[in-house]
């Protein structure tokens, strides 16, 4: 790969100087003798070479599970958020309100009780605002502890406040929405640190030209875990059946009770199944080699991932040395965003993720208070029991919502799979948006003649649908994947995280804006809440102009980082204190392996990730090839 081939003489360590980051002149600090600057310049050679092998990789197995284990996290969430769509109607009959203080014996009343404007959106937006803490929270611990120490910490989250949910009960002194509400919150911090981490370790074990697909399939799993959301609603709710025209009303209220957490609980299957091989996960080799400075270990990972075997060799030249590193604090941060061409990228991400979510979740979380307004199948409720005019009304919300995930937000996302490497992320995100702008304009300024006739309802269902699709096939996904890309290392995971946090604030405005406008003009007259779902989609057609292409590019090419210089010498009149004040590291002591004890070097156990294992039962030790790299190593003061 070209763009990561660095020359022989690309690499100017300027013997006797030490060379800065900041992009000016190389100055007098203290000697580098020969012998460091080559073996330095061997690291930095070590270090692209593994980047290469990477960015080449071919579609394996280890991708999969990679796909597999990322995805489910991303099917709980999706289901975990879009199962609030139906059981908000139920909590609404069991919680809600219709102007009685209580139901009679016939239930009469039920059919009209739902939850109130403040209820609603209590339990909308705690979610959302749960994810916006957690994709900052879990976006800036991954680049400090690291991926792999802090996932499957998530999942652990979603189950508790899962669990949470379902078993939470009234009592005198306890609101059950209010409780509710909290968990949904707490629940929402652990689905918001899935986001930043999945894509970033999904993003840096893939190769250049799979990267998209990976990461697109990863994403997928939304689509999948809605589209369960709402077969498991209806699957449970007509299991419900006979309760419902036969039982007594006591037994209905009940049977009400038990299908929502039914449907709520059932989010715990899929983390419970994910969580093992989370925990057992391998770091990426770029945060291996560029934060943890482990080149060695990075090695090893490569070649495990890429089913390589070899033994393990000592470098000859391998000097005692320390070497220092880019790593991330406050200057470098800001050293880095302030530069236009980084920040642009920042609020490109951070801004279409935004206007992205103002109509994905403004439609999403409550496609059935639209169906339901359309009349898109309410039942009749002349001369029909309360109780069978509930179940109807259930099971046809529940149906329209497994329609439109069927027919638009399935399909959606595995277009976006198929072109996101063909295309590119920028042109889809382009068309998206551009689609978007034009079919919300259409649904809003024609929505009052389109309801006023069955062909017009259908219509609109179809309009609908294409929109839920174009979100996917479009920026939905786009604005996931780009933002796993485009920064460096050891930025990657937090900015993927203030990109997501900004669409979940996104999020969190449409569902306020969505209770307050609904009746703008009239009893769920949504025209105008569609026709600003039409702005925000104009605007994403203008933020996508400040993001770069990412595709068939390498990571390290679009943080827009030189990396010939990666690994720089300390010189050995540097005692590190000028080094530790301006970039708040360790100096790190390099020292050379001695071949007598090759044989005995620790390796880190395997995992369930790992191809290969290690067979000590019969004196057998799997063996690597590796170069004495900065791991070898002690911290000096």
């Amino acid at each position: 790969m070209p763009f990561l081939h660095a020359s022989e003489g690309s690499t100017n360590y300027d013997i006797g100087k030490s060379p800065t980051w900041d992009g000016g002149r190389p100055h007098e600090v203290g000697k580098v003798t020969p012998d460091r600057a080559a073996t330095v310049r061997r690291l930095n050679k070590r270090r692209q070479v593994l980047l290469q092998d990477i960015d080449n990789a071919k579609f394996s197995w280890f991708h999969v599970k990679v796909a597999f284990v990322s995805g489910a996290g991303f099917f709980t969430d999706a289901y975990d958020i879009f199962a609030i769509n139906i059981v908000s109607v139920m909590l609404g009959l069991l919680y809600g309100s219709d102007g009685n203080a209580s139901l009679d014996s016939t239930l009469t009343s039920l059919p009209g009780r739902s939850l109130s404007t403040g209820q609603e959106i209590g339990i909308k937006i705690a979610t959302p605002v749960g994810v916006l803490l957690g994709q900052l929270l879990f976006g800036w611990l991954g680049d400090m502890l690291g991926r792999k120490r802090i996932y499957g910490m998530e999942l652990a989250v979603i189950m508790v406040a899962t669990f949470g949910q379902a078993l939470c009960a009234p009592a005198t002194a306890i609101n059950v929405i209010g409780v509710l509400i909290f968990w949904r919150f707490v629940m929402g911090i652990g689905i918001g640190g899935d986001y930043p981490i999945s894509a970033v370790i999904s993003s840096e074990f893939s190769s250049v030209y799979i990267r998209g697909r990976v990461m697109a399939a990863v994403f997928a799993n939304q689509g999948w875990g809605q589209l369960s959301a709402t077969l498991f609603s209806f699957i449970i709710i007509s299991a419900y059946k006979h309760s419902f025209l036969h039982d007594p009303p006591l037994s209905v209220l009940r049977s009400i009770d038990q299908i929502w957490r039914l449907i709520i609980g059932l989010g715990c299957v899929p983390a419970a199944v994910a969580i093992y091989f989370r925990l057992t996960i391998p770091e990426t080799p770029r945060f291996t080699m560029d934060i943890e400075r482990d080149i060695k270990q990075a090695s090893s990972d490569v070649h495990a991932l890429l089913s390589l075997d070899e033994t393990y060799t000592v470098d000859p030249d391998a000097l005692t040395l320390r070497v220092r590193a880019r790593q991330a604090n406050s200057h470098d941060f800001l050293s880095y965003f302030s530069k236009w061409e980084n920040l642009k990228v920042l609020i490109g991400t951070s801004y279409s993720w935004l206007a992205l979510d103002i109509a994905f979740y403004g439609l999403g979380l409550n496609s059935s208070i639209i169906l339901d307004a359309i009349g898109f199948g309410t039942p009749s409720k002349d001369g029909a029991a309360p109780a069978a005019v509930v179940y109807q009304t259930l099971r046809n919300l529940s149906l329209g919502n497994l329609i439109l995930s069927l027919a638009g937000l399935v399909p959606g996302y595995w277009a976006a799979f198929v072109f996101i490497d063909r295309w590119g992320r920028k042109p889809i995100q382009f068309m998206g948006f551009s689609v978007l702008t034009v079919l919300f304009l259409i649904m809003g300024l024609a929505y009052n003649k389109m309801i006023a006739s069955s062909g017009g309802k259908a219509a609109f269902v179809v309009l609908y649908c294409i929109a839920n699709f174009f979100q996917n096939f479009g920026p939905n996904t786009t604005s996931f994947i780009i933002p796993g890309e485009a920064f460096p290392t050891r930025y990657r995971a937090t900015a993927h995280g203030i990109s997501a946090a900004s669409g979940k604030f996104g999020a969190v405005i449409a569902q306020l804006a969505f209770q307050w406008l609904k009746d703008a003009g009239g009893p769920n007259k949504f025209n105008h809440i569609l026709e600003i779902f039409a702005f925000f989609m104009l605007t994403g057609v203008l933020s996508t102009m400040l993001i770069p292409e990412t595709s068939q590019k390498s990571l390290e090419v679009i943080s827009n980082e030189s990396q010939d210089d990666f690994i720089q010498a300390v010189p050995l009149s540097d005692n590190g204190s000028s080094y530790l004040n301006r970039f708040q590291t360790s100096p790190i002591m390099l020292s050379p392996i001695e071949p007598h004890i090759v044989t005995s070097l620790p390796s880190r156990p395997p995992t369930a990730f790992s191809d290969r294992t290690l067979d000590t039962h019969k004196g057998r030790k799997a063996s690597l090839t590796r170069l004495a790299s900065i791991s070898d190593v002690s911290v000096t003061s």
